[in-house]
């Protein structure tokens, strides 16, 4: 009887943020936990699902570690080499693999690397040069060369905010396993778009686009297309928008898909870039509305690496006498230490925020009720639970204020509800968030809106100081995009 075929999993994923004002080090690792097992729990995670199916098939798999960081700066140098390194001390003592199937966010650097993911990919041939290797990516991700050729597929998520992790994991997994067993040929073809940019999926030219991929992929052939938007905030060579695809065996075909999307992108360019109000704006028009009105803090949004703890929005809530809004999260664990130990009903004096660096602005220093204290405040992030860690809610002068232990964005109208706060009952709501709120908030609110706050995610690209990154894409300088195939060879 023959040896089954093997399967070898495993997820290391961070968003980084080059211009953020701290490095990612093993406690932001530690705080989601490095472990070996975890995926299995959350049958929506793409480690379950690829371990699911891969049993299914008859595969005997072996599982490495799972484990991520919040989006911040550059991961320590020691830090990723170790993390690295346990996924390949663990495909050797598995004695190899016929397919690898990982998790990676596309985004992740390094110091002294800024692809991690093509350095963790390449290595990985280098150990099971003849097994079938793919990954899931999130849609932000760089999508590099040596990324494409190390890899036989893969594929990032179609939707921003990220609601299709596990769909797109299914579908990795089912090019992967066809590969493995000879009934697929997959040939890439990566399109530069000569953009970068930050492209909401749920509305807009973008929903139409990410839309019009489905009949794209339905063509002979043609396997599956990846819209790359990229990280802005990520200084690497090639950051920016670029467009993947692959086809069975047919470079013509592959290279014809992802030039078609590439040019849609292109074409759309001025209606695809990001035109949100300022603070002031924002503000004097949400007092002509009926509430809820939710407004995003975009450029303090944790899930892009920023610090969580700006104070600007807040600051000008307050010099203009607002009353009835609510605010989450900021991130100060020393404020959730001392409103804890005051313990609810206490008034105290607190410095809050402004506390990661100039991207932060100023702290607060704030007289305030404390209104609920819970040793652990969670939410709900793509379907997978997160803790935020012991947090509060504050009162002053009728502005609620949340303040968590650990760095997120936010997701779910639980980060204000589970504390007591009532969203229907305020005027204004405000989230540190880009995009992510959507799914959660949008059906509570009567209006909503992204808002362009100083902070570490400027969306002035042409006030960001690129180095790695030549500064020749659009929207910078006027620059005028085309499309462009890169050579894989």
């Amino acid at each position: 009887m023959s040896a089954p075929p093997r399967l070898f999993i495993a997820a290391l994923c961070t968003e980084t943020n080059s211009f953020a004002p701290f490095p990612t080090g093993w406690s932001a690792f530690e705080e989601n936990g490095i472990d070996r097992a975890g995926s299995v729990s959350d049958p929506n995670s793409p480690l379950a699902i690829f371990r699911a199916l891969g049993e299914a098939d008859g595969f005997a798999v072996s599982e490495s570690i799972s484990t991520f960081a919040q989006p911040g700066g550059r991961t320590v140098g020691q830090v990723y080499a170790a993390l690295r390194d346990m996924i390949l001390a663990d495909l050797a003592a598995a004695s190899g693999a016929d397919m690898v199937l990982l998790q990676l966010h596309g985004a992740m650097m390094a110091e002294g690397e800024d692809d991690c993911e093509g350095d963790i990919l390449a290595r990985i041939r280098a150990l099971v040069p003849g097994a079938v290797i793919g990954a899931v990516l999130d849609c932000h991700c760089h999508l590099t060369p040596r990324m494409v050729a190390a890899a036989d597929c893969l594929i990032a998520v179609k939707e921003y905010p990220h609601i299709d992790f596990a769909d797109r994991a299914r579908e990795l997994y089912a090019i992967c396993a066809r590969t493995h067993r000879g009934e697929l040929r997959p040939i890439p073809a990566l399109v530069e778009t000569g953009m970068i940019g930050i492209y909401p999926t749920f509305a807009g030219p973008m929903r139409a686009i990410v839309d019009g991929l489905a009949a794209i992929e339905v063509r002979p052939g043609v396997l599956s297309v990846t819209i790359a938007h990229g990280f802005p905030w990520g200084d690497t060579a090639d950051t920016g928008t670029r467009v993947l695809a692959y086809a069975d065996g047919d470079a013509a075909a592959a290279q014809a898909a992802a030039s078609e999307v590439a040019q849609s992108l292109i074409t759309a360019r001025e209606a695809l870039r990001p035109d949100y109000p300022d603070i002031a704006a924002s503000l004097d028009r949400a007092a002509t509305l009926e509430g809820p009105v939710v407004l995003a803090d975009h450029a303090d949004n944790p899930g892009g690496g920023a610090p969580g703890d700006s104070t600007f929005f807040l600051r000008a809530v307050i010099a203009r006498g607002l009353g009835n809004v609510a605010i989450a999260s900021f991130h100060d664990p020393a404020v959730v230490r001392i409103a804890t130990d005051a313990g609810v009903g206490a008034r105290i004096a607190i410095r809050l925020g402004g506390k990661a660096g100039p991207t932060s602005g100023d702290p607060l220093d704030l007289d305030v009720e404390v209104m609920a204290v819970t040793p652990d405040l969670g939410q709900m992030a793509i379907d997978v639970p997160y803790s935020m860690g012991p947090s509060v809610w504050l009162r002053h002068a009728g502005i609620d204020i949340v303040v968590c232990s650990r760095r997120a964005g936010i997701f779910a109208t639980s980060i204000f509800e589970d504390l007591g706060i009532r969203l229907a009952e305020r005027q204004l709501v405000i989230v540190k968030s880009s995009s992510h709120h959507e799914a959660a908030f949008n059906p509570i609110a009567r209006h909503t809106w992204k808002v362009a706050t100083p902070g570490a995610l400027d969306l002035d690209f042409n006030r960001l100081s690129y180095v790695r990154r030549t500064r020749d894409f659009y929207p910078i300088d006027g620059s005028r995009p085309t499309a462009r195939v890169i050579d894989l060879t």
